[in-house]
């Protein structure tokens, strides 16, 4: 047959070719070389190209939500019931740790700061009748008994104080202010809360002027160095990802890291959760967005990833077209994982040869001709 002929009888078998595929699949291995002339190839629009030895070339892309962990937000309440008398940062503000956020005026910071005041006289009274009675008792004068009692009250004292100082740290006032109440003997008659991480205040819930009860949420900080990705994966696409493998964010110069995957599956969405920790560069992403992540799939030996129109199928099989001295050779391959323009497939292929990328279907059409002729 001549190259005229061939030509148009490899179109005519493409126009046939979904009736071929259908009649001649089988379960048995159809691999076969044929004869395609190089002066044919480019007039038929076929094109190779050549199998690298990399696997990484595909990634599983799955949806993503921003999150902040549980330890990364503070939520400021108050601690007594009052009045807000002053807010001291806005919100989106950045703040440090000791940085003043809201000060509160409470009447029950004069009750606490009074027991302070009685539980301090108390003590330095016990203390120091403690301390003579001890003096006494090693001139001979007083018996050892009277010693003990001392003692006792000042035990006693030193607790009821001890209380009365946690009461007033309760009340979010600090170990400094407490002492100089303590010392000085002037009450104040306002707390400040103050920070204690490093964040943004992404949320204030009061104004000043307005009364609070106790243990109302007056805002939030959040920490923005640090953040999460909840990933939500199929459980048919479930691959067993092991924590600490490197993902990244699609269209960011985003990376993070696996810290676990959740062994329940979601009874709505069928879907497994899987948490990674951001790795540096959280200024791209925030708190609440949604994302597109990149996980690697795991190269297996023997794996190509190659172009998804290089595969052609036979009833369930699936081959690749490999270029020969002569022509092409319908060569056997296993299909592993699909992602996008991107197959993964494993098969007896070796690094340096070529596969057919385009005019597959010319190809499919001169082989199933073939495998009839054969």
């Amino acid at each position: 047959m001549n190259q005229k002929n061939l030509c148009f009888h490899l179109c005519i078998c493409a126009v046939a070719m979904a009736y071929t595929l259908t009649a001649t699949a089988q379960a048995t291995n159809r691999s076969v070389k044929f004869a395609v002339p190089n002066s044919q190839i480019e007039v038929l629009g076929i094109k190779s190209v050549t199998l690298q030895s990399q696997t990484d070339l595909i990634k599983a892309r799955f949806p993503a939500e921003v999150v902040a962990p549980t330890t990364a937000r503070q939520v400021v309440s108050s601690p007594v019931a009052g009045l807000v008398a002053q807010l001291l940062v806005q919100q989106n503000q950045a703040v440090q740790p000791g940085t003043p956020l809201v000060r509160i005026a409470s009447s029950e910071l004069g009750q606490l700061q009074l027991q302070l005041l009685q539980a301090t006289a108390r003590a330095k009274l016990a203390r120091q009748s403690a301390r003579r009675e001890q003096a006494l008792f090693d001139e001979g004068i007083i018996p050892q008994r009277r010693v003990q009692e001392a003692q006792s009250a000042l035990m006693e004292g030193e607790a009821v104080l001890n209380q009365a100082k946690a009461a007033l740290r309760l009340s979010g006032m600090s170990d400094v202010t407490i002492q100089r109440i303590a010392v000085s003997g002037k009450p104040q008659d306002s707390i400040t809360l103050t920070a204690t991480q490093a964040g943004i205040v992404t949320e204030i819930a009061v104004k000043s002027g307005q009364r609070v009860g106790a243990a109302t949420a007056l805002l939030q900080v959040a920490q923005t160095d640090s953040l999460r990705l909840d990933i939500q994966i199929p459980v048919s696409e479930n691959m067993n990802w092991p924590a600490g493998t490197k993902i990244k964010v699609l269209g960011r110069n985003v990376a993070a890291r696996i810290l676990s995957v959740s062994p329940i599956v979601s009874s709505s969405s069928q879907t497994l959760n899987m948490r990674a920790e951001v790795e540096g560069n959280t200024g791209q992403i925030r708190s609440g967005e949604f994302v597109t992540v990149e996980l690697p799939l795991a190269a297996t030996p023997g794996s190509w990833d190659v172009p998804l129109s290089a595969v052609v199928h036979d009833g369930n099989q699936a081959y690749v077209f490999v270029r020969t001295s002569q022509g092409f050779e319908a060569r056997l391959v296993k299909v592993v994982v699909s992602a996008g323009q991107l197959v993964r497939v494993q098969g007896s292929l070796k690094v340096g040869e070529q596969i057919a990328v385009g005019g597959v279907v010319v190809l499919k059409s001169a082989w199933l001709n073939a495998l009839e002729t054969k």
